[in-house]
């Protein structure tokens, strides 16, 4: 038996160690450890409730607007407030619009490489890339020419010894199965994307004023001030920009993301039957389509064990079920106790012991659904949707399960989670379109309301902001008292896939989804990235530096 450490897991976001143990070929044990602190809980205490969703955002650097609008919704939530219907639609543009990049990024920047062979890109014939290429899609971006190009750009690095982020794959591992012309083709749409997935954010920063980090949130609605003639405002001139943007990275997502992950997905058919791990699920509902958040355009649901035909459906954000079951577990995670809460009365007292495998070993929380670990993110949702019978989802899926030979059971898997992220973008770049429709026509009967002046009162209130977010189940707990944040609780994607052993000492998503994998050279592991860049790993927000002795570092004044 051999014990293999991963510290840090490269080409996410944050700081994440994974330790598995193999036997015979095959994973047989898994530990993952965040090894970041999350202290804004802590900041927040006694703040405005209207203004945390401005600091919530740093939890991160990449989820920046999903935590806003959660930090937003549970506020709106505790406070039962209306959200107008231009507010609606301008969130739903820049949530899908930010799911969007986020995949984009995810799939060519952070994952693809676990499966692309850049060295063997080399020795690919372009036009044969080309054809290729032309057969699965009719992008116009698809030509000889721009291979060669790509390739004479690989070469060029090769000579000058500068290959910068290609300088440290796995290259030519005997897990890599593509052919050189693929692989070259997958190399050309890597660098393409990065021009893409920046269009994305363009589109984001029209609506929400920067870039990451959002500004234009008000409970109530939005900051973003409507009037078609006025230069100063959202005018017709940015709606239209906005449109041309949002078809140009449309048109990237269905005509080129799409056709390689299914590509991909064809040469390596054998990782639909690894990575597993916890067959729960969770997803909310998202894209509001009323002003009390009681209509949307995709549905949300819980899956136990697996069974999707045994859905059971969330309509809406007050489902009392998910509300009341929601709880987090430190048994094994660097906080005070060993103890279960409610993120209503949750707790954020650090109690760092270095990395204990039978004791307490990250600095995730591991969060629970009706005391079971569930795994969150686009396979989830895809189910839900599915099951729900939306007809976008049944088409793209049943396409996708007959081109590939497979069945909705192979979902649960590595491939499966590729596989449902990259169905989630080709959704995602429809709806934030149709959003775009759904808000100049709403602007053409006249109405310019972009949001509801709200006061916070006195008294205690409790809310809950859900949202379901690039990477999964988004929810932002709080407690309000005399108009202060008296608590304050994230309840994160990455708190869920990445959690440690809860008290039963059942595995978290990652850590099951490990078991059972091959491990075919024990010093090149690539097939535990494989696994683990499947759930898109964002440990920022999942989990503050912190001295590997426990020893304070310093302290910041927070103004």
């Amino acid at each position: 038996m051999s014990r293999i450490t991963l510290d840090p897991i490269t080409r996410i976001e944050g700081h994440l160690r994974i330790d598995v143990e193999a036997n015979g070929g095959k994973v047989t044990n898994a530990w993952s450890s965040a090894q970041m602190w999350r202290g804004i809980e802590v900041i927040l205490k006694g703040r405005a409730p209207e203004d945390a969703w401005s600091f919530v955002q740093r939890f991160c650097g990449v989820c920046t607007t999903v935590h806003a609008i959660s930090s937003i919704r549970a506020v709106e939530h505790a406070l039962n407030v209306e959200v107008p219907l231009n507010a609606q639609y301008i969130r739903n543009i820049m949530i899908a619009q930010h799911s969007v990049q986020d995949h984009i990024v995810h799939f060519y920047h952070l994952s693809a490489l676990d499966w692309v062979d850049i060295v063997s890109a080399l020795k690919a014939d372009p036009k044969k890339t080309a054809q290729i290429a032309q057969s699965i899609s009719d992008w116009p971006g698809n030509s000889e020419k721009e291979f060669k190009a790509v390739q004479d750009k690989l070469k060029a690095f090769v000579a000058g010894g500068k290959l910068g982020i290609f300088a440290s794959g796995y290259w030519g591992h005997p897990a890599m199965k593509l052919s050189p012309e693929v692989n070259l083709m997958a190399v050309a749409h890597y660098l393409k994307a990065l021009d893409y997935q920046r269009k994305a954010s363009q589109a984001t920063a029209i609506l929400g004023g920067k870039n990451p980090h959002i500004q234009n949130l008000v409970v109530g609605g939005v900051a973003t001030a409507i009037n078609t003639e006025n230069i100063a405002t959202l005018n017709m001139e940015r709606l239209i920009y906005l449109r041309t943007l949002m078809e140009e990275t449309r048109d990237f997502v269905q005509k080129v993301y799409y056709p390689d992950l299914l590509a991909i997905a064809g040469a390596y058919k054998d990782w639909f039957k690894y990575g597993a791990g916890v067959t729960n699920y969770m997803a909310v509902p998202e894209f509001p389509e009323d002003t009390k958040n009681g209509k949307f355009s995709l549905p949300g649901g819980v899956v136990m064990a697996g069974n999707i035909a045994g859905i059971r459906p969330v309509k809406d954000h007050r489902d009392e079920y998910l509300i009341k079951n929601i709880k987090e577990n430190v048994t094994h995670a660097w906080y005070e106790g060993n103890g279960t809460l409610h993120p209503w009365e949750g707790e954020t007292k650090p109690d760092y012991t270095d990395f204990k495998e039978n004791g307490k070993y990250s600095w995730c929380k591991a969060p629970t659904l009706d005391g079971k670990p569930v795994q969150v993110g686009p396979p989830a949702q895809i189910m839900a949707a599915y099951a729900a019978g939306n007809p976008k989802v049944k088409k793209l899926v049943d396409g996708a399960v007959s081109t590939l030979g497979l069945s909705m059971k192979d979902i649960h898997s590595t491939m499966g989670r590729l596989y449902c992220r990259g169905a989630r973008a080709h959704i995602m770049a429809d709806i934030a379109l149709e959003n775009l429709d759904k808000l100049i026509a709403n602007i053409a009967t006249g109405d310019q309301t972009y949001a509801n002046h709200t006061e916070i009162p006195k008294g205690e209130y409790r809310g809950v902001g859900f949202h379901e977010a690039p990477r999964g189940t988004l929810s932002h707990w709080i407690v309000i008292k005399d108009k202060k944040i008296e608590n304050y609780q994230a309840v994160v994607p990455s708190t869920w896939n990445a959690a440690p052993r809860n008290d039963k000492g059942e595995l978290g998503p990652y850590e099951a989804s490990l078991v059972g994998n091959p491990i075919a050279d024990s010093s090149k592991p690539l097939e535990v990235l494989r696994t683990i860049h499947s759930f898109d790993p964002c440990i920022a927000c999942a989990v503050h530096t912190v001295d590997p002795e426990g020893k304070e570092i310093t302290k910041v004044k927070v103004l």
